[in-house]
């Protein structure tokens, strides 16, 4: 394994994480919670920034949670939510890591960045796959779309979904998948964007969420579902599959200190976008009995 480098000292002292002498294009691997591990890497050729959480499924204290932004706004109607910041939604939830989700439509919003961002929060939305909350299917698709699935009895899976089952307790959605059995997948769109990705080991015992930065030219280019299939790979999994991006993507790590969540990435609005739902995870602090 290659040594890894700090990312941004000040930002892992407010985290209340270790830092490790190290050289290279990895910043120092910190357990900021039992069970999870985050790390980040920089290249100058091509400007490449992402950030990596590896999450060991077998930490009986560590659950994966999937949450909504606010409350229905229309009951039976057609939107299913309402948008908010991931942060929101992890101090709500109590949430320890948080990742952005599924794609979502808002209503009266034309996508845009930067300034031209018309996403703000408590918008009606609604999101594009399949979605599961604490066992509640709140969402579903015409299609299969690739998604995350916890299962009742525990069990993680990367799989196809268009309808939830009965079995699932949580359920988040993508576009498109970019690893399967170990192959990447190849793409005809070669777009580079900043991303967001999850994927799981053959094992199905470690989770792997990689966040990109991209749109910022000569610090951070994005990259393209076939470069982010690679990198999937080369963290070791077996199968991936692209969550939203753009300015929707983020990772957020809970302060130990204060208990305040701390943006990892850079996030292309200037600001965290307001999305549909997250994928979060929470880690059981209390001593073991």
């Amino acid at each position: 394994m290659k040594p890894r480098i700090p990312f941004t000292l000040a930002l892992m002292a407010c985290l209340g994480l270790s830092t490790l002498r190290s050289s290279g294009e990895f910043s120092a691997t910190n357990r900021p919670f039992s069970g999870v591990s985050i790390y980040s890497e920089r290249r100058a050729n091509p400007p490449t920034r992402f950030f990596v959480a590896e999450v060991d499924l077998t930490e009986p204290r560590l659950k994966l949670h999937v949450s909504a932004g606010g409350e229905d706004p229309d009951g039976p109607g057609k939107w299913q939510t309402t948008l908010m910041q991931p942060t929101r939604i992890a101090l709500r939830e109590k949430f320890d890591l948080v990742v952005n989700g599924d794609f979502f439509l808002a209503r009266g919003v034309n996508d845009g960045e930067g300034a031209k961002s018309a996403y703000r929060a408590d918008i009606w939305s609604l999101v594009s796959g399949a979605a599961v909350t604490d066992g509640k299917a709140w969402s579903t698709s015409t299609s299969a779309r690739p998604c995350l699935v916890v299962r009742k009895d525990g069990a993680v899976t990367i799989e196809m979904v268009s309808a939830p089952g009965t079995n699932m307790s949580a359920v988040i959605s993508g576009n498109t998948m970019l690893v399967k059995s170990g192959v990447v997948l190849p793409h005809e769109n070669k777009a580079r964007h900043p991303r967001t990705a999850v994927g799981l080991d053959k094992k199905r015992k470690r989770l792997v969420l990689l966040v990109a930065e991209g749109r910022k030219p000569g610090v951070a280019r994005g990259m393209s579902y076939d470069e982010l299939a690679e990198e999937m790979v080369r963290l070791g999994c077996r199968d991936a599959f692209n969550l939203d991006g753009g300015g929707s993507s983020v990772m957020a790590v809970r302060n130990q200190k204060d208990g305040s969540m701390r943006i990892l990435n850079a996030p292309t609005d200037g600001r965290e976008r307001p999305v549909a739902n997250v994928l979060g995870i929470s880690v059981d602090a209390s001593p073991a009995k």
